[in-house]
């Protein structure tokens, strides 16, 4: 069946003939038509991804070389700018926003060949961690808990394109993590999400949240599906004066290799209070597979981890009202008419943000003032660079770092909307690195009680993302998930 076929499979289906470009398209856009409920998908691009699909199929019957995603269907987060595709960050202030270029990512995939089918849900301005905070409703995730018919929270802000991943609808989809959010979703829909180093895949053409922990990284269905996405987003642009010069290696190459000889760290600052007895029974065997698998497990330190939240917390907001501040209802955007100009600013931004946006912005501009810019914001930074300075000096023991992914499975749709601290917590395990800039992958590995998918979480050095890979894989192979959720059975 089509649909259950991850990134590689379809290729190797194409190559083979089985099945035309243009047919895999239409199956997946009937996919998302099919997936309605789940309210993952907020603009579809059927005129686009067709086109892709022909030009993919008449170059393979003229015996060109395919090219690295040949028609393969991939759906895209709602922050990426796409070229006469309105892009809203699921937010009333871009509703009507059309670019009229395309960001660096995309345009690296579409001359990659994708076909890009649809742009996907998210929390408003990637500010969230369920897919909730959404102007255009929460997306719902496929997985649903053993007797008990609530739906679930995706995780945030890229819920939208895990829950399309998850569903069998798209092999693939682009999200942005800031503080973990393409890993937490992945895991709640129990999927692969990889956040590359920052600096790896270019910001350009991203609506920004917060622009020094931004980062584009893929969610898919398997480990070497994740490494064929990520060469083909990755690379020096010149337009982001934060892309790395730094060469894209193969990173499907570098699969294959085990961990034998590898050192995996453990750090104990991990076991937070009130973390899951089965959440640290699976953290605990996925050391023994990788031990299994001929990795050593060492016990490390990471000391400032537990200042990482709160940190996040500082940093993140006073970047949001920073980025945000362009939306002032004059240069684009949604323009609520008033007498005079504060008023017009005053209240396009009342109308335009949402209530967990106006609340980042405010925290934000509370820790810039005047006063409180060195008491929060500067001492933030400070954190932030030992926090950095803990992975450095671990890494010069261990090769890579295990964790679990999140505190919990999905919860139920708006469980933690009137309760912004718990919400935020479901990011623990996932900020300390996004504040170190490095590269980390969240694979699903095992089920709750309540049926439910737990993701384990790997951290590597910057710019060694095939060396996570490479442990990923590893792990991946020793848990064997395999399960599905009803919405797809």
């Amino acid at each position: 069946m089509m649909r259950r076929l991850g990134v590689a499979d379809i290729r190797a289906g194409l190559a083979s003939r089985k099945f035309s470009a243009v047919e895999l398209v239409q199956d997946r856009l009937a996919a998302l038509e099919d997936a309605e409920a789940l309210n993952a998908a907020v603009t579809l691009m059927p005129e686009r991804a067709l086109e892709a699909a022909r030009v993919a199929d008449r170059r393979r019957a003229a015996g060109e070389p395919a090219l690295p995603l040949d028609g393969v269907p991939v759906a895209v987060k709602d922050l990426f700018c796409t070229e006469g595709v309105r892009t809203t960050a699921s937010s009333a202030m871009l509703e009507g926003f059309v670019p009229p270029y395309e960001s660096t990512v995309t345009a690296n995939l579409i001359a990659a060949g994708a076909a890009l089918t649809a742009k996907t849900n998210l929390d408003e301005f990637a500010m969230g961690s369920s897919t909730a905070t959404s102007y255009f409703g929460p997306a719902v995730n496929p997985w649903k808990a053993r007797g008990d018919g609530r739906p679930r929270a995706p995780g945030g802000s890229s819920g939208g394109s895990a829950a399309l991943v998850a569903a069998s609808v798209v092999p693939a989809a682009l999200g942005t993590d800031t503080g973990g959010s393409i890993r937490q979703p992945a895991a709640f829909c129990g999927v692969v999400g990889l956040k590359p180093t920052y600096g790896r895949c270019s910001r350009w053409g991203i609506v920004a949240f917060a622009s020094s922990l931004d980062q584009a990284g893929p969610i898919t269905r398997s480990v070497r599906d994740a490494a064929i996405l990520l060469a083909a987003m990755s690379g020096h642009d010149p337009r982001d004066s934060t892309s790395a010069r730094q060469p894209v290696p193969d990173f499907e190459a570098a699969l294959g290799g085990g961990v034998r000889g590898l050192r995996i760290g453990v750090p104990l600052e991990y076991r937070v209070d009130g973390m899951p007895d089965e959440l640290d029974a699976l953290w605990r065997a996925g050391a023994g597979w990788l031990k299994e698998a001929g990795a050593e497990i060492v016990d490390i330190s990471l000391p400032h981890t537990h200042y990482a939240l709160p940190a996040y917390y500082i940093v993140a907001p006073a970047e949001a009202s920073s980025n945000l501040a362009r939306y002032d209802g004059v240069r684009y955007g949604l323009r609520a008419s008033a007498d005079a100009i504060e008023e017009q600013y005053a209240r396009t931004r009342r109308t335009g943000f949402g209530a967990e946006v106006r609340r980042r912005v405010l925290i934000g501009t509370y820790v810039l003032s005047a006063g409180y810019y060195d008491a929060y914001y500067t001492k933030a930074q400070r954190v932030r660079r030992l926090i950095a300075r803990d992975f450095e000096q671990a890494f010069g023991k261990v090769d890579a770092v295990l964790t679990p992914t999140a505190p919990t499975a999905a919860f139920p749709l708006g469980e933690k909307m009137d309760d912004p601290i718990a919400m935020y917590l479901n990011d623990v395990f996932t900020v300390p690195a996004s504040l170190a800039g490095l590269p980390a992958v969240s694979l699903p590995a095992g089920l709750d009680g309540e049926g439910l998918p737990l993701g384990l979480h790997l951290i590597g050095r910057p710019f060694d993302e095939e060396t996570v890979l490479r442990a990923a894989e590893a792990l991946e192979a020793a848990a064997g998930f395999d399960a599905e959720p009803e919405f797809v059975r």
